[in-house]
């Protein structure tokens, strides 16, 4: 029988502990994070988020071994591969975790051999060396540097390394010397594993902004589709009675049906039409009406017999006063319309 290191078998004793502390275990990816740095972002973890560095191997093994009591966290060992990795346990759910542990990226400057992840370029303008060696130097990494006006400036744009290539020595001295840093460094949650699931980071890594405009957008559709078909919801019920009464009194003023709300405006626009009609009559009025013609109101604008805007002026005095939705109504709506 093989001989297994006591420091081994207390480190897979350690990790399947920490693996039955919580409900969701990450991989975390640590490659290329100094020590100290390291040690400041365990630190601010370890409250809530209990944290340790491994041997892929001891990782391995200790999530097989736990996999009876959790199933499917063998799940996670697809997203192991070749990095330094540690396991990570939290009470919070996966996503909150993401974001925590993404917090913790600072950009950090290349020293050599690194891998691209985005397009790495210069931009023109000054810089603030003076002439001097250092013309050299940017030039022999690639950045089209030149002496103008008695400073060292960048002539134009340039990439100096497409996404996925390797950083050379020379073009990281010359970026450091430049400030642009272009290594994110930080925790990288690759995995996590909570009730059964593992999501990728790809699935993690959500932008709050964009999915609460989503939201909205969609409560904002679900709330316009069903006053559309008149579904009565605790969201909707107030609006469809006010749109269903304004139906109602626009129906009975085109049909001329007396009621409460309708007869002083169908006698004033009568009236109006009254007075319009004996203008056109030379002869035959009697004092009274020959009066009230004389001194009727301008004449409206042609298609308007002045009852629709007293109608719509009576309408916003009868049209109850409307609440305004907020967003965060408006994304609770959602529940409230098809649930």
């Amino acid at each position: 029988m093989a001989h297994v290191a006591p420091w081994k078998e207390e480190m897979l004793k350690e990790l399947k502990d920490l693996i039955s502390a919580g409900p969701v275990v990450g991989i975390v990816a640590v490659d290329g994070i100094p020590g100290p740095q390291l040690q400041n972002m365990r630190r601010g973890l370890r409250k809530g988020s209990p944290f340790i560095v491994s041997k892929n191997t001891l990782i391995r093994l200790a999530i097989e071994e736990m996999d009876s009591e959790k199933s499917g966290l063998k799940d996670l060992l697809e997203h192991i591969g070749q990095t330094q990795n540690g396991l990570i346990v939290s009470k919070k759910n996966s996503f909150k975790l993401f974001a925590e542990l993404k917090a913790t990226e600072s950009q950090a400057p290349a020293k050599g051999g690194e891998t691209a992840t985005e397009d790495i370029m210069v931009k023109a303008g000054d810089t603030p060396f003076k002439p001097g060696p250092i013309v050299g130097e940017l030039q022999k990494a690639g950045v089209p540097a030149a002496i103008m006006s008695g400073k060292v400036v960048i002539k134009k744009d340039k990439v100096l390394v497409k996404a996925g290539d390797t950083i050379s020595a020379d073009i990281a001295g010359a970026l450091t010397r430049l400030e642009i840093f272009p290594i994110t460094v930080g925790l990288k949650l690759k995995s996590a594993y909570e009730d059964g699931t593992v999501f990728g980071s790809d699935i993690l890594d959500v932008d709050p902004l964009v999915y609460r405009s989503q939201i909205i957008q969609v409560a904002s559709g679900g709330f316009n589709l069903a006053m559309h078909i008149a579904y009565a919801t605790p969201m909707t019920m107030r609006p469809l009675l006010t749109k269903a009464h304004m139906d109602a009194f626009n129906l009975a003023m085109n049909a001329e049906v007396f009621n409460s709300a309708t007869i002083d405006l169908l006698i004033s626009k009568a009236q109006v039409q009254m007075l319009a009609l004996a203008s056109h009559l030379e002869d035959g009025l009697d004092d009274d009406l020959a009066g009230m013609v004389r001194n009727r109101p301008a004449a409206p604008p042609p298609g308007d017999d002045g009852a629709e805007q007293k109608e719509a002026e009576e309408k916003k005095e009868e049209k109850p006063e409307e609440e305004a939705v907020s967003e965060e109504e408006a994304a609770a709506g959602l529940g409230a319309l098809f649930g």
